[in-house]
């Protein structure tokens, strides 16, 4: 049976993500792995800052001191991965050389999606002017309207009675079903 990749947390020293994912993706070319190191993401976010009066956009680390490997784990890509320069260690590895647990398939792809490196809402089945109820979240177990659904980033937006009014909510598409 052929094994899948799967996404694995690096522990970093703090500020090196950079430079831990450039490191890895030379390693990765130099060693050869390529066939079972596959993508290397530092995750970030943009935020919008006001200084002295002044909009900007920058980038900021959502899980500082960590990096994303998605790879098939062999003794072989884990030495090149744990021996990177930078490298502390596996996220959820229990240390002596064992393998490292990796992330739920629906971890990693919130995160993903958060960064907008995955087409988010191909399979929501819920349309506009649905009965829903709300899973999870602030707002659980209250029930409304959906007004818009936005597949690509994976929301619906739904009207929820709140305090005797009518009012709209943007939510994730899983954090609701169709009643």
């Amino acid at each position: 049976m052929a094994e899948e990749a799967r996404w694995y947390v690096v522990h970093t020293y703090s500020g090196y993500e950079k430079k831990v994912e450039a490191n890895l993706k030379k390693r990765v070319e130099s060693m050869g792995m390529a066939d079972k190191i596959f993508r290397i993401i530092v995750p970030m976010e943009e935020i919008r800052e006001i200084k002295n009066g002044k909009t900007r956009t920058v980038q900021k680390k959502v899980f500082p001191g960590y990096v994303l490997v998605e790879m098939i784990m062999t003794d072989d890509s884990w030495y090149v991965v744990r021996n990177t320069p930078g490298v502390t260690g596996f996220v959820g590895s229990t240390g002596a050389g064992s393998k490292p647990t990796p992330l739920l398939p629906e971890e990693a792809d919130r995160i993903l999606r958060t960064m907008g490196l995955k087409d988010a809402g191909v399979d929501i089945r819920i349309s506009v002017g649905s009965a829903v109820r709300v899973l999870d979240g602030p707002f659980s177990n209250m029930h409304g309207k959906v007004e818009a659904v936005d597949k690509e980033r994976g929301k619906v937006v739904v009207t929820i009675d709140l305090f005797g009014r009518e009012t709209p909510v943007e939510l994730e598409a899983y954090q609701v079903k169709e009643v």
